[in-house]
């Protein structure tokens, strides 16, 4: 156990004393999407968000129409209100090509669909649907920054599971590409992208002000994409991370749709706009070669490590994962962000209307 600090606020988790603060004024947003549905992590989420009694709770769904009934009548079994937003519709997707918003579909574009609607709040909490050790804690562990001076809030953890370790996208591609990146150029948007213990972590919350502000990448980039704006909207001085315990949840594969490989070109892209963005252009060739040195050497420290706990490891996967994700060390093309609420071309009210619209005719076919 340590109590070291890193250039923001670190907050860690030494007791099992819960910070005493209020939730009435806060929204929490959880992402969903059809595989969540009635899953064994999701309804432990749902059970233990019941407890924390926030002001609202949004559930931005993509999922068919075939299933929004069932969504809706499994919702309403917990005792907590739970705001459902559909967003695979026909008339949200209308309603974005009308604004010159349409593109991709994925979990950044829905949690910026349902985070219009959740700045209403003071507070606005975003976390996962499968976090299989979710507890009622999580919720005022974030918030207890935002109460005390800082205006952005981000959780971590140890992905530890069965005597393994685990959080292969962190500790493979991210940790290694930050060590590359800050090996060959200097600035303090690294330093930052540096101090978070977990950056790809789904837990992060936010003053309505800041998160109004927020710039959303439309897909699995959505964790480190945020950070990007975080940066430059709350700074060292106002961000915090906390200390969430422990934490497991489902995995994913390495290979194929939506598996870890795919994510990492997602959320290379989206941490080369931010670097880009503060004034870092890397040469993604040399820069490549350098986060292979660095993985590398990351793959040892991580055998070594597993070796003095006790832990399985096995390096030639590991090693094997490396390399898939070198090929994600690349220039970012188009940006495809969704714009910042402060700017956008819609209101809220314009986005819930027409979820609801799209979710009346949803069930109404089903019956």
């Amino acid at each position: 156990m340590e109590y070291v600090q890193e250039q923001i606020t670190t907050l860690h988790g030494f007791s099992t004393d819960v910070p005493a603060v209020r939730t009435d004024s806060t929204a929490v947003i959880v992402p969903m999407a059809a595989r969540e549905f009635r899953s064994a992590a999701a309804t432990h989420v749902l059970t233990e968000l019941s407890a924390v009694d926030p002001e609202r709770v949004i559930v931005p769904l993509r999922a068919p129409a075939d299933e929004v009934d069932s969504f809706e009548a499994w919702f309403d079994e917990f005792d907590l209100s739970i705001e459902m937003l559909w967003c695979s519709g026909p008339a949200i997707a209308e309603l974005l090509s009308e604004h010159g918003l349409h593109g991709e579909r994925g979990k950044g574009r829905d949690v910026w669909l349902a985070l219009g609607t959740a700045l209403e709040s003071e507070y606005i909490v975003l976390h996962d649907a499968d976090t299989i050790t979710y507890d009622r804690t999580y919720v005022p562990r974030l918030l207890f920054p935002l109460l005390n001076g800082h205006t952005f809030s981000k959780g971590y953890y140890a992905r530890i599971e069965d005597n393994q370790f685990y959080g292969r996208l962190f500790r493979l591609f991210y940790e290694p590409t930050i060590r590359a990146l800050s090996d060959r150029h200097t600035g303090s948007i690294l330093e930052y992208l540096d101090s978070f213990r977990y950056a790809l972590a789904g837990e992060f919350a936010g003053t309505s002000d800041l998160m109004r502000r927020l710039r959303i990448p439309r897909s699995w980039g959505l964790e480190v994409g945020t950070l990007g704006d975080a940066f430059s909207l709350a700074g060292f001085s106002q961000t915090a991370q906390v200390d969430l315990g422990a934490y497991e949840h489902d995995h994913r594969p390495v290979a194929g749709e939506t598996g870890l490989s795919d994510m990492s070109t997602a959320v290379g892209a989206a941490l080369f706009l931010s670097v880009e963005e503060h004034g870092i252009t890397p040469e993604y060739d040399a820069l490549r070669e350098e986060y292979r040195k660095c993985a590398t050497a990351l793959v040892r420290q991580y055998g070594l490590d597993a070796a003095y706990n006790g832990f399985t490891y096995d390096q030639e996967a590991e090693t094997a994962q490396v390399a898939q994700y070198a090929s994600a060390i690349t220039q970012p093309t188009i940006d495809t962000r969704l714009p910042a609420w402060a700017n956008a071309p819609i209101k809220p009210k314009a986005v819930t209307a027409a979820a609801e619209a799209d979710r009346k005719k949803a069930i109404v076919a089903e019956q």
